[in-house]
């Protein structure tokens, strides 16, 4: 007898809006999903706020072989297991808050009040951003419920249903930490806070440090590192720093045995099985390796596994899985927990293999100094992708394209590997037929057309670029240190990237190389950029708010800079009609000339680890906001009735087993809704403390 299994038991960044873009058919035979009459894949799942949550499509999945399949249940189970630590590092309070409101909402009485579905609406959000500061602008957003009917509820519910036991096992005590924490407005107020002058650490709200100043921070990595260490280890990557009783700092290291050890013992368990079903024996000794550093915690192992994942190019399914991003620190160094299971899409990778392959060219022929450039470019391996599982960080808002590792030595010396998840941008590119952006935004039916006809290709081309050879492109000059631009070091990178990315987009020789179909193609990616870094991406940010996040700070940098330079000539306007604004492109030869220039000062400032350079152009064009066309962009984009900001839910892997319990067969299913899935992986992957 055959059985199917699933953790069922009883019960998603840049492409969120069109034209923000960077970092069909029948199912198959073992898949099972939603579809509509005709055969429709429904690719929206819920909508609230300014969220929309789609579902993405694991294409070519029925086609793998069963170890294939196996290690990819494998690996998914692994990157679900870590999800609470990524709720815990965003700030340390919000496993309190989820599982008081998952309780509250499970187990309410009345669930058809306005304060009970304004309390639903809130652990969406909380679902959505891990956490209760916006995913993306990171401010901390506010219930629309009152005090009284949290503490009503809570005062209802057994006290075995609540997270009682970090706070004397007594609800007034949860509900003194809790209340301040989610309705005191100037209470933890950012997640990640990156104003100018003010103290990093001690103003944001993430769990990465306790009692110590930025100064202090920056005063205790820098008395580590050595300028003379060719192959440095990524500093306070995988730890938090607090300060003891004595006054001593010192770091709390996530590992097993260690915080969050209880999170990492359950990845470690699907590893272990993943490591039984590895592909190849490269792929065995990249997974033994993980499962080493995890058990040890040494920078020095992981970046022995980074090198070791950088070479394994050969493996059809691949993963991330670790701390890796450090978006979420205001000072670039401690890494947030994400994972991201996939495998190469065979036919799809042929174009970023050409890019790859073409490496060294584009690296030649690059507007930068020719001191700033690797004479060799090693290993750059490129593909891609099919997300099958996303976990941490990468959900439920995502990724576009990957590149690591983010070790710089590592990438001089033995390369990067990039990709492009084209099945997530197809979801977001379907998800948006049709939804009246263009018509509201776009100059004219000449600039429609072009996004209509080129948009896809050239937005893909674009990271595929930006991930393949913008990061992996150009080298640090001698003794400066990969963190010497500190908290503007993400955006300077970002924008390093994707002019790389539109620089090398209106290049004669992707034509040549056949990535391209024409010479004019690359026009619909560059006014798609200008559109939404002079004015679209404004939709995600509140009125009176600065720019915050580091993607958006590169991409307004980006745009204004060229719009300023450009100016004199007239190269790009921002022309008038009806009372609108709207971007129009005058000339787009001098505008890839200015994107040339911009990379080439932007890479010196990388090279050289020119922090004044890098303050000065990021706060001069990458922060302030035009409040009156803020004003406009936002009125405009709200009658459109659109969600800035889009994530996914995962699918459903299912094993079919015999009758001894060997699995013969792993099926992928997508009728789950995001409620359903965000309270399945509550009650199976909870595996920390309330308190950590």
């Amino acid at each position: 007898m055959l059985r199917i299994k699933s953790k069922m038991k009883n019960y998603i960044m840049m492409m969120a809006i069109t034209g923000l873009c960077s970092c069909g058919g029948q199912f198959a035979a073992d898949s099972e999903g939603l579809e509509a009459a005709g055969g429709n894949f429904q690719y929206t799942v819920d909508k609230f706020y300014d969220l929309e949550v789609l579902r993405y499509r694991v294409e070519g999945f029925e086609s793998l072989s069963l170890e294939q399949k196996k290690l990819i249940y494998y690996l998914s189970e692994a990157a679900l297991e870590g999800r609470d630590i990524l709720y815990d590092q965003n700030c340390k309070y919000n496993l309190a808050v989820r599982r008081t409101l998952e309780a509250i909402y499970i187990n309410a009485n009345d669930k058809e009040t306005d304060e009970f579905k304004a309390l639903e609406a809130y652990l969406k959000r909380v679902w959505f951003s891990n956490g209760i500061h916006h995913h993306y602008a990171t401010d901390k957003f506010l219930p629309d419920f009152s005090v009284d009917y949290l503490k009503r509820c809570v005062n209802e519910l057994d006290d075995d249903k609540l997270p009682l036991e970090a706070f004397g096992g007594s609800k007034t005590g949860l509900l003194d930490v809790i209340v301040p924490v989610m309705f005191d407005a100037d209470l933890l107020k950012k997640r990640v806070n990156q104003a100018d002058g003010d103290d990093l650490t001690a103003s944001s709200a993430n769990n990465y440090y306790e009692g110590v100043s930025q100064a202090e921070v920056e005063a205790f990595y820098d008395a580590m590192r050595d300028s003379a260490d060719l192959t440095p280890v990524s500093y306070g990557l995988n730890s938090k720093l607090v300060k003891g009783e004595d006054g001593a700092l010192k770091e709390i290291v996530w590992k097993k045995d260690g915080m969050y050890s209880g999170a990492i013992e359950r990845i470690l368990f699907w590893l272990e099985k993943a490591e039984g079903v590895a592909e190849n024996p490269q792929q065995k000794k990249v997974i033994a390796s993980l499962i080493e550093y995890y058990k040890s915690g040494d920078l020095k192992q992981f970046d022995d596994y980074s090198i070791l994942w950088v070479k394994d190019s050969v493996s059809r399914v691949d993963f991330v899985n670790g701390f890796i991003e450090t978006y979420g620190d205001p000072l670039g160094l401690k890494a947030s927990w994400e994972s991201i299971v996939n495998f190469k899409n065979l036919e799809a990778t042929k174009r970023t293999e050409t890019i790859s392959e073409n490496a060294q060219w584009f690296e030649d022929n690059s507007p930068v100094d020719a001191r700033f450039k690797k004479p060799v470019v090693k290993g750059v391996s490129a593909k891609v992708i099919t997300a099958a599982m996303l976990g941490g960080d990468c959900f439920p808002p995502t990724p576009i394209g990957i590149n690591l590792p983010n070790a710089n030595w590592i990438r001089q010396q033995h390369g990067s590997k990039s990709v492009t998840i084209e099945n997530i941008t197809d979801a977001y590119d379907k998800a948006a037929k049709g939804n009246g952006f263009k018509e509201e935004f776009v100059w004219s039916d000449a600039e429609r057309e072009l996004m209509e006809t080129y948009g896809f290709v050239t937005g893909n081309i674009h990271t595929d670029l930006h991930e393949c050879l913008g990061h992996g492109s150009g080298q640090l000059l001698p003794g400066v240190s990969q963190d010497a631009l500190k908290a503007y070091g993400a955006t300077i990178e970002e924008a390093r990237a994707d002019l790389f990315g539109l620089y090398y987009a209106a290049d004669k020789k992707l034509v040549e190389l056949g990535l391209l179909p024409n010479s004019e193609a690359y026009k619909a990616e560059y006014y798609s950029f200008m559109m939404n870094g002079l004015m679209t991406q404004l939709v995600r940010i509140e009125l009176g708010n600065n720019v915050e996040e580091a993607h958006m700070r590169n991409r307004q940098l980006i745009a204004k800079w060229a719009y300023e330079k450009g100016m004199a000539d007239n190269v790009v306007e921002l022309a008038e009609r009806d009372g609108k604004h709207f971007v129009k492109i005058n000339d787009y030869d001098k505008l890839r000339t200015l994107f040339g220039s911009l990379l080439a000062e932007i890479q010196r400032i990388k090279s050289e680890g020119d922090f004044d350079a890098a303050k000065n152009i990021v706060e001069k064009y990458g922060v302030k906001v035009d409040l009156e066309l803020h004003k406009e962009v936002k009125a405009r984009y709200e009658k459109l009735n659109l969600a800035p900001y889009k994530g996914f839910v995962n699918p459903v892997y299912k094993t079919v087993t015999d009758g001894d319990g060997n699995i013969v067969n792993v099926i992928v299913t997508y009728d789950e809704s995001f409620t359903e899935q965000m309270l399945r992986y509550s009650k199976d992957y909870s595996n920390l403390p309330t308190m950590n």
